[in-house]
């Protein structure tokens, strides 16, 4: 009898997704195969062309995966203030998966190069701002399109910092200090002209 391998990945296509995921985020999209992928997720590489057919179709398949529960996990859509409670979320977050973030970027730096990719990636920052626009609404700012580019431009850069040059703490009390920003836009559309 076979003995059957432990897979720190899960079951099925969300484990493959999670593998590639990993495999990205430790050599880049061009380190992206069915057999890295197999490697990580310990499954033979015919299951992997199964469940996805093509390495595109892996790709694309893995953007829509990560993004989805980078948002879901940093509770950006559900987030009712930037504050204290949120930001040790989100460095926790990038502690905890690290690679999440880390194929995010290699996958948009990659569709700087690759053309085909461009409205994907356009689609994954969409998504985050549009997540924090609903948020924005729903606390009552206004001209809630911009701001939310721009108060995730910052999330970003934090994120970004966080994974490599910059420690959890200082990440921490920057995202603190967007609430604090927030909070004083807020308070200054509320006052009479």
């Amino acid at each position: 009898m076979a003995s059957r391998r432990h897979n720190r990945y899960g079951e099925g296509r969300e484990a493959l997704l999670a593998a590639t995921v990993s495999v990205v985020a430790e050599r880049g999209l061009h380190g992206l195969t069915f057999r890295a992928v197999s490697e990580v997720a310990q499954v033979n590489n015919t299951l992997i062309s199964h469940h996805f057919g093509t390495k595109e179709a892996l790709l694309h398949e893995a953007v829509a995966w990560a993004t989805t529960r980078a948002i879901r996990l940093s509770e950006l859509s559900a987030a009712e203030e930037i504050d204290e409670s949120f930001a040790a979320a989100l460095v926790e977050l990038i502690a905890r998966e690290p690679h999440l973030q880390l194929f995010q970027y290699e996958f948009v730096l990659e569709s700087r190069r690759r053309p085909e990719l461009r409205e994907e990636a356009v689609a994954l920052y969409e998504g985050y701002i549009d997540a924090l626009e609903r948020s924005l609404v729903r606390k009552g700012h206004t001209n809630t399109k911009a701001l939310a580019r721009a108060v995730f431009a910052a999330l970003d850069g934090l994120v970004l910092q966080q994974l490599t040059v910059t420690d959890a703490d200082s990440v921490r009390e920057a995202v603190i200090c967007i609430g604090a920003l927030l909070d004083a836009n807020l308070h200054a559309d509320r006052q009479p002209a």
